[in-house]
């Protein structure tokens, strides 16, 4: 494997596409799944049969209902600031040299892009995809089930970063229908930070429940972000949603092997009180401070992701 990897990453970012288009409106959030008091899986879980994952098929026109196809759905600024007027698809799709297929390019826009369209939200922003309460059974986890999930990302050469949040990754709590559910706080959060020391750092978070203690956050690991960034890297996360759950990760850079952050059954409560599921997210959510104030430090970006799968072991 690493034989066949061992090539100069060339990074290429394809943003000239034509802003006529079509946008399939996201399918809309809500619902109730079941919560069921299930035994946690065995020490040897199996992989079922189950539908192929999300991956990148070239119809760069047809992204959005690629990934409502699949079961995912997405939260995009497409219509945000001067994108009112004209629209602009913030997922793409573009041909990947390194990888030799076509992959996700997440775009996000410091000097326009917002978080969902709220006027009450003026200091983050965020471009995502996600599974939620109208995905299919198999791609959120109910009480005690295991996920396995993989997927590979590439963050570009000289990426910019602040003190606050620059989130790749999630894992989350869906709510109920009464909405009173602890799911404000990711449990599991990649994210890209700068240091006091100016440093830039890729971290793995695990953030505890807000209701049932304070709310939190410890690392389980943390690596030099310099590793990553114009570099494509493998994840594969396997969790056990419970309380006394269960949490492990290896993210490997493709070129070379390395293995650049790795969690190995960490025993944490991975579940959240009254949720109806819990799932993952992907894409770029970052915090550009009060007033805008860190914008400065920030620059448009193209986050490239590939290959979202996620099997439910039993």
């Amino acid at each position: 494997m690493k034989k066949f990897f061992a090539v100069f990453f060339a990074l290429s970012l394809i943003a000239a596409c034509s802003s006529a288009f079509l946008i399939p409106d996201p399918v809309p959030g809500g619902g109730n799944k079941n919560n069921p008091e299930t035994p946690g899986p065995s020490d040897t879980p199996e992989e079922p049969e189950q539908k192929p994952g999300l991956a990148a098929d070239g119809n760069d026109a047809g992204t959005y209902a690629l990934i409502l196809s699949r079961g995912y759905n997405y939260e995009t600024p497409d219509n945000s600031g001067a994108h009112a007027s004209e629209p602009f698809r913030h997922i793409r799709q573009s041909y990947d040299k390194a990888l030799n297929k076509y992959v996700f390019d997440f775009y996000l826009h410091i000097d326009n892009d917002d978080d969902r369209g709220k006027a009450d939200v003026t200091d983050r922003q965020r471009n995502e995809i996600k599974t939620d309460a109208h995905s299919p059974d198999s791609l959120v986890a109910q009480y005690g089930e295991t996920l396995k999930m993989t997927w590979k990302f590439c963050l570009p050469v000289g990426m910019k970063t602040t003190n606050k949040f620059a989130h790749i990754h999630q894992l989350k709590g869906l709510d109920n229908k009464e909405g009173n559910a602890d799911v404000s706080l990711p449990a599991i959060t990649f994210t890209c930070r700068t240091l006091s020391n100016g440093k830039q750092q890729f971290q793995v978070l695990y953030t505890a429940s807000k209701i049932e203690s304070d709310g939190s956050s410890t690392y389980l690991a943390r690596t030099d972000l310099s590793e990553f960034l114009g570099e494509w890297v493998s994840v594969t996360e396997t969790v056990n949603f419970a309380d006394n759950g269960r949490y492990s990760v290896v993210v490997t850079r493709i070129r070379d092997g390395k293995q650049l952050a790795k969690v190995e059954g960490a025993e944490l409560d991975m579940w959240r009180s009254g949720c109806t599921g819990m799932r993952p997210k992907w894409g770029l959510y970052r915090n550009f401070g009060e007033g805008r104030s860190l914008a400065g430090q920030l620059r448009d970006e193209v986050l490239k992701f590939a290959d979202f799968d996620i099997r439910k072991l039993k």
